[in-house]
Formats: C-alpha cells, sequence, structure tokens
C-alpha cells in the first residue's frame, strides 16, 4: 500500500510549526499505525532527516498515550487508541493527514507531542481518597451494591489518552473529569470528600484553559473506551449538590 502522509511538524513549543508531506510505500495491511510511524521514520533518519517525534507507551491500548488526530479524528477512523489502529483501515492511495491533540490546554512539545500535565493537576487537586495504609482488608469488609462497583470499574476504564478533548469543539475536559469523580464517588470510601473534590478538581479545569461542556457527545464518541456521556450528568449532579449545601 503506497500513502501519502501531511504531518504536522514543530521543532518546539514556541516555533512556528506547519505541514509536511511525505509520500511512504510498501504498508503492509497488518502494520498498526504507529508501526507505520516507525517505518516513516526510519527513512527519514536513512536520509539525514529529523524523525517525526510522537508518543507512545504500551502500544497494547492501555496507557493512550500514543492519541494523534488523523483525518481530523481522535485516534482515526476506528474506536480504538491509536497503537491499536492498523491500516487495514486506509486503502492504497490515501492521503493520511496527522496532527497533534488539538486543545489549548494540550501545548504541542514538539511534533505530535503535546504535554498533557494538565490532566495530572486535576487528578493531583481532588482526584484521590484519604485512607489509612496497612494491610489490604478483606474483600468483603466493605459491601458495595453490585450496580455501583459495575458502574465505577465502567469509569475506572478511562485512561486519561485525551480524546474527549481533542474531540471536543470547545476542549472540554469534562468526560475524563466525569470519569474520574464517578470512579471515585461510587464506593463507600470516596463519600468523605466526594464534596470537596467535585469543587477542587472543577476548579482546577477552569484553570487549566478547559472549555464548558455542551453536551454534543462528541467526546464519547471519540473515547476508545466508551466512557458515557452520563458520567458528566453526574459530575454537575455531584457539584450543584455540594454547592447548595455549601460545603
Amino acid at each position: 500500500m503506497n500513502l501519502t502522509l501531511k504531518i504536522w511538524r514543530q521543532s518546539g513549543p514556541s516555533d512556528k510549526g506547519g505541514m509536511a508531506t511525505y509520500p511512504i510505500e510498501g504498508v503492509s495491511d497488518d502494520m498498526s499505525f504507529l508501526e507505520m510511524l516507525d517505518v516513516l521514520n526510519e527513512g527519514l533518519i536513512a536520509e539525514g532527516e529529523e524523525p517525526v517525534a510522537f508518543d507512545s507507551d504500551c502500544r497494547e491500548g492501555i496507557c493512550g498515550t500514543c492519541g494523534v488526530m488523523i483525518n481530523g479524528e481522535a485516534h482515526g477512523p476506528e474506536r480504538t487508541t491509536t497503537c491499536q489502529l492498523h491500516m487495514r483501515s486506509f486503502r492504497d492511495g490515501d492521503e493520511i493527514v496527522i496532527e497533534p491533540w488539538r486543545a489549548d490546554a494540550f501545548p504541542v512539545i514538539k511534533d505530535l507531542v503535546v504535554d498533557r500535565g494538565a490532566f495530572d493537576r486535576i487528578i493531583q487537586s481532588g482526584g484521590y481518597i484519604s485512607a489509612n495504609t496497612g494491610s489490604a482488608p478483606d474483600a468483603h469488609a466493605t459491601p458495595v451494591p453490585k450496580d455501583q462497583a459495575d458502574r465505577a470499574f465502567m469509569a475506572a476504564e478511562c485512561i486519561s489518552c485525551g480524546a474527549c478533548v481533542a474531540a471536543c469543539p470547545n476542549g472540554s475536559a469534562s468526560l475524563f473529569m466525569g470519569a474520574k469523580i464517578t470512579h471515585l464517588g461510587e464506593f463507600p470510601q470516596g463519600q468523605p470528600e466526594r464534596d470537596a473534590r467535585v469543587q477542587s478538581m472543577s476548579a482546577q479545569h477552569d484553570a487549566e484553559g478547559f472549555g464548558g461542556c455542551t453536551n454534543l457527545g462528541e467526546c464519547t464518541r471519540a473515547c476508545p473506551k466508551g466512557i458515557p456521556l452520563n458520567v458528566i450528568s453526574q459530575m454537575n449532579g455531584d457539584l450543584l449538590r455540594s454547592l447548595r449545601h455549601g460545603r
């Protein structure tokens, strides 16, 4: 398969970026998208050119660090992470446009690599519980209804990749934040700090420059883990309740 790649190149955070065009030949249908970029970079290095910088770690769809915009879609045309997107999703002769996440809160570091430290700071502001350390308690020590446990585990599947932000026209991180708040809010251990958590995380979200949610649903459509939109409703409900009670 022969392709034409149009890739965003940017030397550094303060440098002006632009699109560069690279033809690539002999791409196998069985390659992952990142393997295809590896082949491109091998060719660029052999020609004495700077390879394209992109993020990756697990390459198993677990960590989400590989995320990029592919033809205007977060992670590409399939509902999966970029590393698990295979070249069989494209056709011979296709032109593929590859860009970093589109969000002011995710500034470009180099080429396709962005700084997602804003997510870390949101978690640091309240995405945790305070509990005494020690030996692990018995599994049945704190009973949790199955529907709540199932919902908590569903929300915990969020891998913090940022696709929801990149797909949202407003650049909102509400799906990410809603997943983290729902995950902790469904467990008894998360109740003591529930009100303070949602207020602190919401304030940090806004301080980082993320936009507001207008319930367009692009975030959940792009989410590789299928986090549902109703985690945002749960988050908003928690926030309104905490403000109403003045906590």
